[in-house]
C-alpha cells in the first residue's frame, strides 16, 4: 500500500505508546548511567587501599581522580559531537567499549603513573558514553514521558554508585582492589555487546540524515506497525553536515547554552566533591572509615530517589522553581551539616537529604539539556554541557585536596560547598526560559 501523506517521525513517537523497542533502547542507556556511576564510586573507595599497595600519600590521589575526569571532559566533548555524524549507537558502543577494556588494564596497574593513565583514559570512555545515552534515550521517549524518562535515567548513576560501594564492600577485604576492576571492565564490555545486538539507532537521527535504507524501513516496522511500509516521512531543511558546535551561540542560543552551563558546573563541583572526599573529611573530624563509606552511599541512594522524583517534579512546579527550591535546601543542609558534623546519626541523615537534592538537581539539568537543542545539534549540545559540568567535576575533587591541605576545619569545609550552589540558583533564576513547557521539540 503506498502513502501518500506527509509524516513527522516526532508525531510517530509522541502519539504512540512507548513500543519495547523503545524500552529497550532506554533500558540500555539507563546501564550505561549505571556503569558511569558504579566506576566513579569505586575508585574513591578504593583509594586508600591503592595508597597502601603501590606505597604513595592518599592525599596524591587528588590527581588521579581528577585525570578520570579530564578524560571525562575530553570524552563528552569529542565523542559526544561525533555522534550527529556518526551516530548515537555507534558511539555508545565505541564508548562503553573504551571505558571497559580500560578499567580491565587499570586493574594491572602498578605505579602511581601507570595508575594516572588508566584513569585518564577510562575517563574518555566513559565521557562519551553518557551524553550519546542521554541524546538516544531522549530522541526515543513521546514528549509527555521525555522528563520523567531521561531524568529516570540519570538515576543510574547513584544507583551504580551504591551497587559500586557493594561490590567494593564485598569484594575488597577478600580479593583486593584489583578485582573491582575487573568487574567494572567485564560488565561494560558485556553490556556493549547487548548494544551491539539489541539497541537500535536513533530513529530520529537516521531520518535526519535523509535515511531511506532497509534499516531504517525495518526500524519504523517495529515502531509503528500499523504505518504503511511505505510511508514517506517530512526531513526538515535544518540538516548538518558537520559538527555544529558554532551553533550552540548561534540562531539566539548563546544565552540558553551560557545559563545551563553555569550551573551544570557549579552543582557538579558539590557533586564531586561529596563523592571524592566525603570519606576523607568525616575520617578528619574522628568519624571510622565505614562512617564515611556509609554517607557516600546514602549520598547516592538519594540520589536515585532524587532523580527518579526529578520529572514528576518540574512537570509540577515548573523547572526554574523545583531547581531553586534544591539547591537551596542543600544550602541549608550545608549549613546544618557544619554545626552537627560530630553527630553519626546526623552525618547519615544529612548525606541522604543531599543526596536527593543535588542529584536530582542534575538530573534535571541534563533533562533540560536534551530539550534544548534540535536532533541534528543534540549530541553536540548535551556534550558540551556534560564537557563544562565535567570541568566543576574536576574543579571539586582539586577544592577538596586543597581545603585538606590547608588542615581546614570540617565546619568550614562543608559551608564553602554553599558558594557553588548559590551561583547555581542565580543563573537559574536569571533563565527565565527554564519553566516547565518552555523548550518545544522541533522536526523530526
Amino acid at each position: 500500500m503506498q502513502a501518500t501523506s506527509q509524516l513527522y517521525l516526532k508525531d510517530v513517537i509522541d502519539q504512540r505508546p512507548v513500543s519495547w523497542l523503545q524500552w529497550r533502547a532506554i533500558a540500555i542507556c539507563i546501564l550505561i548511567a549505571v556503569l558511569d556511576g558504579f566506576d566513579t564510586q569505586t575508585i574513591g573507595m578504593l583509594a586508600p587501599a591503592i595508597s597502601k599497595e603501590l606505597v604513595f600519600h592518599i592525599s596524591r590521589f587528588g590527581p588521579i581522580f581528577s585525570a578520570g575526569l579530564v578524560g571525562m571532559l575530553i570524552g563528552a566533548m569529542v565523542l559526544g559531537p561525533l555522534a550527529d555524524r556518526l551516530g548515537r549507537k555507534t558511539m555508545v558502543i565505541i564508548s562503553t567499549i573504551l571505558f571497559g577494556a580500560l578499567s580491565l588494564v587499570t586493574s594491572y596497574a602498578g605505579t602511581y603513573d601507570q595508575l594516572l593513565l588508566c584513569r585518564f583514559m577510562t575517563g574518555v570512555g566513559l565521557g562519551g558514553a553518557l551524553p550519546n545515552a542521554l541524546a538516544l534515550a531522549s530522541e526515543y521517549s513521546p514528549k509527555r514521558y521525555a522528563r520523567i524518562i531521561v531524568t529516570t535515567l540519570m538515576c543510574g548513576m547513584p544507583l551504580g554508585a551504591v551497587l559500586g560501594g557493594i561490590t567494593t564492600s564485598l569484594l575488597l577485604p577478600v580479593h583486593g582492589w584489583h578485582s573491582v576492576f575487573i568487574v567494572g571492565g567485564i560488565l561494560p564490555l558485556a553490556l556493549a555487546l547487548a548494544a551491539a545486538a539489541f539497541m537500535p539507532e536513533s530513529a530520529r537521527f537516521l531520518i535526519l540524515k535523509g535515511s531511506t535504507s532497509r534499516r531504517f524501513v525495518k526500524l519504523i516496522q517495529r515502531l509503528a506497525p500499523d504505518l504503511p511500509s511505505q510511508q514517506n516521512f517530512e526531513v526538515p531543511s535544518s540538516k548538518t553536515t558537520g559538527v555544529p558546535i558554532r551553533e550552540l551561540f548561534t540562531g539566539g542560543r548563546w544565552r540558553d547554552t551560557l545559563l545551563l552551563w553555569i550551573p551544570y558546573f557549579m552543582n557538579l563541583v558539590v557533586l564531586y566533591f561529596i563523592v571524592s572526599w566525603m570519606p576523607a573529611v568525616l575520617f578528619s573530624a574522628n568519624h571510622p572509615v565505614a562512617v564515611g563509606i556509609a554517607a557516600v552511599s546514602l549520598f547516592s541512594a538519594g540520589g536515585v530517589l532524587g532523580s527518579v522524583l526529578q520529572g514528576w517534579l518540574m512537570n509540577y512546579f515548573g523547572v526554574r522553581k523545583t531547581l531553586i527550591a534544591e539547591l537551596l535546601i542543600y544550602a541549608a543542609l550545608a549549613f546544618a551539616l557544619s554545626a552537627w558534623s560530630t553527630s553519626y546519626v546526623v552525618v547519615l541523615a544529612i548525606s541522604t537529604l543531599m543526596g536527593i537534592a543535588i542529584q536530582g538537581v542534575q538530573a534535571g539539568l541534563n533533562a533540560m539539556a536534551t530539550e534544548i537543542y534540535p536532533t541534528h545539534m543534540r549530541g553536540t549540545g548535551v556534550g558540551f554541557a556534560i564537557g563544562i559540568g565535567r570541568i566543576g567535576s574536576i574543579c571539586g575533587p582539586l577544592a577538596g585536596s586543597l581545603m585538606l591541605s590547608l588542615q581546614l576545619d570540617v565546619a568550614h569545609i562543608f559551608l564553602m560547598g554553599i558558594v557553588p550552589a548559590t551561583l547555581a540558583i542565580i543563573a537559574i533564576a536569571i533563565n527565565r526560559r527554564m519553566d516547565g513547557g518552555a523548550y518545544e521539540e522541533v522536526a523530526p
